[in-house]
């Protein structure tokens, strides 16, 4: 059984159509990378997987049933834009004023094993408005661990995190699944740190599915390239270009040649030609970059 199922999706807002005929499959246990650009559907999607807002068609199953079952709704857990928190009181009281409202029996236990798992039970007593960025999403994921939901929705939680938050909040993502009960749904603009935790992704554009697949699955489609420098690169592009297809310069100052062959065969070309190559490598283009191929309409 699929921790979501949907099928034909479709969201209007007036003459405005947000989603249109999505289908989405997240299996029990994933991690999902959420992944579009402004305005593409996700936080819409979200919302409606959630209940926050209608439909206008389509269906969406959370475990085989209705998303509106309330049985189910009890097993969602979500964090959509920023955490409800008052800012005044402190994390503890946040989260026991929260386990109140679920009437959750037991809270302090509860409360205490979930400060942990997010790695905040040394800050239950710092004042919520006192909390750093990275710790503000923590909390906001502890609230939505409270009740012990088994599919987790969200959106954006690593935006603004520095390289400790993010490292962090890989470990709690881990953490959250590793007995395979629960799944989490995790949208984010941050492919190449999306990238070191999920295990399946869903790519959406103008309201619509364009792809999905597993980790393996996007290991196995990203394509490989040579990646070299020379003492003249401007001169070395130019006689690569005549002799392949695809060759490119990229961030870093390496030139890139995307197609079919091996280091031993460029380097001798350029030899040949009476230029020296001092680095080269193969490697692969990440989730970033495949992302951006697709929205080219690369394949």
């Amino acid at each position: 059984m699929n921790a979501v199922e949907i099928k034909n999706l479709s969201k209007n807002f007036g003459a405005k159509q947000a989603v249109c005929g999505l289908n989405m499959t997240v299996p029990m246990g994933a991690i999902y990378g959420f992944i579009g650009e402004n305005g593409s559907g996700k936080s819409t999607t979200e919302k409606m997987i959630c209940g926050l807002i209608p439909t206008s068609g389509g269906s969406i199953k959370l475990y085989g049933k209705d998303h509106t079952d309330d049985a189910i709704r009890a097993k969602l857990g979500v964090l959509i834009e920023a955490p409800g928190c008052f800012p005044s009181l402190t994390v503890w009281d946040n989260m026991m004023l929260q386990a109140t409202n679920l009437s959750i029996p037991h809270a302090e236990k509860e409360v205490i094993k979930i400060l942990k798992t997010v790695r905040m039970e040394g800050a239950a007593g710092n004042k919520y408005k006192n909390c750093s960025l990275g710790m503000k999403q923590r909390v906001g994921i502890a609230m939505a661990l409270l009740g012990n939901p088994t599919l987790l929705v969200l959106d954006e939680p690593l935006n603004g995190l520095d390289a400790d938050g993010m490292r962090i909040m890989r470990e709690v993502f881990t953490d959250i699944i590793k007995d395979g009960t629960r799944s989490i749904i995790v949208s984010s603009h941050l492919l190449g740190e999306l990238q070191k935790v999920a295990t399946h992704y869903g790519i959406i554009r103008h309201g619509k599915m364009i792809v999905e697949m597993t980790a393996d699955e996007l290991d196995a489609s990203c394509r490989t390239f040579l990646a070299l420098q020379t003492q003249n690169m401007d001169q070395a592009k130019l006689l690569l270009g005549t002799k392949f297809a695809r060759v490119e310069e990229d961030e870093a100052g390496y030139l890139r040649v995307y197609d079919q062959t091996t280091p031993e065969e460029v380097v001798a070309f350029l030899y040949e030609n009476g230029i020296c190559v001092t680095e080269i490598k193969t490697d692969k283009i990440g989730l970033e970059e495949y992302y951006i191929d697709l929205m080219k309409g690369g394949k």
